[in-house]
């Protein structure tokens, strides 16, 4: 972009201090952006900001492509084709940019996923989702170094899955110690591994107050040893690393174009090695985002939901939650959400599941429960109708989540209670056919309110990129088509992520997020390609050159590359 259409408030007086993470071959390690004070005003970002020459899309409910779009405070004043009126209003010189003839979209909604947990991961957490062999994750491995202070981890836990890497394998200790000379890795699968190591990491894990083994190759076993290699570096953290951890966050999520999320909170931590990647503090684990949201340093929306696991029929922590919290309570940047992704540790059904859905209908809480199975959506579904019918629900936004074996049937008798399903792609990394499900076909025909969500970053990427190949394609990670008959369009799929997950934030964002409309935030994408036409074998790769909120560029691919 020219000077002149950088004209007005520059990134770098918008973001204070930090530099995102070059990353080879796409891997996408992010570390940087501090924040953007100087646009916070009433708990939201606030900015004026005029974008022509492009294609936006606006996925209003008329599906209206416009070329120019004005933002005034941080609110969508103008959409349309005439630069001249999108000028009109502003006090003085708004900064505008020419879009070149790039595609725009609504700044995406991620309805499910772990930004939390994510953000207080130990060492410098580094997303592997994007990598494709070895060789991209020890070049960004090697990248993300140049970065990292000496002697510090670099780390992935969690969100990748050897499938996805041609040699179908875990790097080795001396693959890593070639990347990483000067810095411990490690490097863990899912919730529990298998993990890797290189040499500094292993003296690191061996010395550890519960020794870690290790294989000469570096390996660390699955389960126990895993979870020793994990809480060993926990236990290293500090809320300065919790909330430089929440930047790179947030950073990297505003570098795929998703600019809100629903998080679903976490499993209590033991502070013992039967903790996995899905365990945290649920007491304390908000508190490095807060902080970071109070110094006017965060730049992108969160929204939180409280997960909960009684096994005692009085329900009390739930109960204590539903006496203390309040739902939909908060501002524009980060607000609370609902009762899930768990309401009790009898997920599925029972009398305790009942108890909680009962107390949280009594309060006017929205709850949001978990599907893997076959049988599982049933037994919820049902519990659900018992409630309703002591206790109306049809207006509280009920949802089962993931749904990948969901049936006609019970979508309908969900439909019928006034709840929902939110999507996800989770099977892409190790799924395996014909119908690993969802199934996103089946679920659009039948009407019910439906969303995409990533549900990462543990066993599932947070890119929602990688998603919308899964959905369009139904192929997974090495190829196969797995989930044949339920692929869905393009547009369908970017109407999940943005105007159809309005509907799972209720709430005052339900006016203001998910489609670019005169009167909501002014949240924006601006793609590295255009969505609608790219090769499929494309999608995985997009990302953002632009992404906007309230106004205010809180991540640029150009200035990325300088």
């Amino acid at each position: 972009m020219s000077n002149e259409e950088r004209r007005g408030v520059s990134r770098r007086s918008v973001l204070r201090g930090g530099a995102v993470a070059g990353t080879a071959a796409a891997v996408g390690a992010a570390t940087g952006p501090a924040g953007v004070a100087a646009h916070y005003r009433d708990g939201a970002i606030r900015a004026d900001l005029v974008l022509h020459n492009g294609r936006i899309h606006t996925m209003d409910r008329r599906d209206r492509v416009a070329s120019v779009l004005a933002i005034r405070d941080g609110r969508i004043v103008y959409v349309g084709n005439d630069r001249r009126a999108a000028a009109h209003g502003f006090d003085g010189r708004p900064r505008t940019i020419d879009l070149r003839g790039r595609t725009a979209i609504p700044g995406l909604i991620d309805c499910h996923n772990h930004i939390v947990l994510m953000g207080n991961r130990p060492g410098h957490h580094t997303p592997l989702e994007n990598a494709y062999s070895v060789a991209d994750v020890r070049a960004g491995y090697r990248a993300r170094a140049r970065r990292v202070p000496r002697g510090e981890f670099v780390t992935t836990i969690g969100g990748f899955h050897p499938n996805q890497f041609t040699e179908g394998r875990l790097p080795t200790l001396a693959e890593l110690d070639e990347a990483l000379p000067h810095h411990p890795a490690y490097i863990s699968v899912g919730f529990a591994g298998p993990s890797v190591t290189n040499s500094l990491g292993r003296r690191f894990f061996e010395a550890a107050e519960l020794p870690v083994t290790v294989g000469p190759d570096g390996s660390i076993a699955a389960g126990t040893e895993t979870g020793r290699a994990t809480l060993a570096l926990r236990r290293t953290l500090t809320p300065e690393q919790r909330e430089r951890g929440v930047l790179d966050a947030m950073t990297y999520a505003a570098s795929l174009g998703v600019t809100t999320h629903l998080d679903q909170g976490a499993f209590q931590a033991t502070g013992t090695p039967a903790d996995g990647a899905a365990h945290e503090d649920n007491h304390a684990m908000h508190l490095p985002f807060l902080a970071v949201y109070a110094r006017n340093e965060g730049i992108v929306r969160l929204r939180i939901n409280y997960l909960h696991q009684d096994t005692d029929a009085e329900v009390p922590e739930l109960t204590a939650r539903l006496r203390h919290t309040y739902p939909f309570f908060g501002d524009d940047m980060v607000r609370t959400g609902a009762i899930g992704e768990f309401i009790a540790a009898s997920y599925s059904g029972g009398p305790v599941f009942l108890e909680a859905a009962r107390r949280a209908a009594r309060a006017g809480w929205r709850i949001e429960v978990h599907s893997l199975t076959g049988t599982d959506f049933q037994t919820q579904i049902q519990a659900f109708e018992t409630v309703h019918a002591e206790i109306p629900i049809s207006d509280l936004r009920w949802v089962v989540a993931h749904v990948p074996r969901i049936t006609p049937d019970y979508l309908a008798r969900l439909r019928a209670l006034g709840g929902g399903v939110n999507l996800t792609g989770w099977q892409y990394l190790a799924g395996r056919g014909p119908a690993a499900g969802p199934p996103f076909r089946t679920i659009l025909d039948s009407g019910i309110p439906a969303g995409m969500s990533s549900d990462g970053m543990q066993i599932a990427p947070m890119n929602p990129w990688i998603h919308a190949y899964y959905a369009v394609t139904g192929r997974n990670a090495r190829g196969e088509v797995i989930n044949d008959g339920q692929q869905i369009s393009r547009r369908e799929l970017l109407t999940l992520y943005t105007r159809a997950n309005q509907w799972f934030l209720g709430g005052p964002d339900e006016k203001l997020l998910g489609s670019l409309e005169v009167g909501r935030l002014g949240d924006v994408v601006v793609l590295d390609d255009d969505y609608f036409t790219v090769p499929v074998e494309r999608l995985r790769r997009l990302r953002a050159d632009l992404t906007v909120v309230g106004g205010a560029v809180v991540h640029d691919a150009d200035d990325r590359q300088r």
